[in-house]
């Protein structure tokens, strides 16, 4: 009798530590996720989505096999210069969408270890926190495309008074 009660006392330990890995999974829908690609030689890109997250979150790193390093950066106005900084991490409120987009909270892609061609697929993983500090990552496939609207070659003619 004292085996059975102690198989029902692990079986039912073993059910709560799966209910507890399963919720302390986080949960952060990722859309329209995109890369730019490169051009030449050039070793550095940006990633772009839109990331939602079900509960408050923070996003703290990322990585890619495509990059050595991936970071989470933002573009800020400090005084009348434009700067890029990486941040150690970027709050996700639960439910508000978060834009990773040009000009802003984007993810970089350090010294990528292919040419990013339009049409091709980069893997990105994002590393999130919760306010337990427990981390989960979440796998987004992203597509390198141009951007919108951008054309083909930049007319610098504009920037020289022409």
């Amino acid at each position: 009798m004292n085996h059975i009660k102690t198989l029902a006392l692990a079986a039912a330990l073993s059910l709560a530590t799966l209910a507890g890995t399963a919720h302390a999974q986080a949960t952060v829908q990722a859309k329209d996720a995109w890369v730019r690609p490169t051009i030449g030689t050039q070793r550095t890109t940006g990633a772009f989505m839109t990331l939602t997250a079900g509960s408050d979150l923070k996003l703290v790193g990322a990585s890619s096999p495509d990059a050595r390093v991936v970071e989470v950066h933002e573009m800020a106005m400090e005084g009348d210069v434009m700067k890029m900084r990486a941040v150690p991490a970027l709050d996700l409120p639960s439910g508000k969408p978060v834009e990773l987009k040009p000009g802003g909270y984007h993810l970089m892609l350090i010294d990528v270890a292919r040419p990013m061609k339009a049409g091709t697929t980069v893997t990105v993983d994002l590393e999130v926190e919760d306010k337990d500090q427990k981390r989960s990552r979440i796998n987004v496939k992203a597509s390198v495309r141009p951007m919108a609207g951008m054309p083909a070659k930049e007319d610098h003619s504009k920037h020289m008074g022409h």
